[in-house]
């Protein structure tokens, strides 16, 4: 007996956040369609032009504008960022320094130390 294997697909949102980039930037035929498991792995190791593009200059989902400033989704929301935002948007918040990002950022820190330190805590445990 022989098993028959169907292909997996995705929907565009879930393929989008894989790639790490905002749907409503991507190409239409992107977003109207299914992407299939096969197609998602070809896109990530041979990214079309327009797929660098996104990565490179945004905008960027806001996952992507967490990791780049090093605070967490929840302390750009504090911060008053709900859009996406382009590389160039990104860098210029880092040069301002804003006052709620320093804030962000040393919370962030406090965090994965915290992590690092409970990690730490119960690999001791385990030995």
């Amino acid at each position: 007996m022989k098993s028959h294997q169907s292909t997996q697909t995705m929907k565009p949102a879930t393929a989008a956040k894989k790639l790490g980039v905002y749907l409503p930037a991507t190409p239409s035929e992107f977003q109207e369609g299914v992407v299939s498991r096969a197609e998602l792995n070809e896109l990530q190791a041979n990214p079309p032009q327009w797929l660098q593009d996104l990565r490179q200059n945004g905008p960027h989902p806001r996952p992507v504008v967490a990791a780049r400033l090093g605070v967490s989704i929840a302390g750009l929301a504090r911060g008053g960022v709900t859009e996406p935002l382009t590389t160039e948007q990104i860098e210029a918040l880092r040069e301002d320094g804003p006052e709620w990002l320093e804030k962000e950022r040393a919370t962030q820190a406090e965090v994965r130390q915290e992590a690092a330190r409970i990690k730490e805590k119960k690999q001791g445990q385990e030995s």
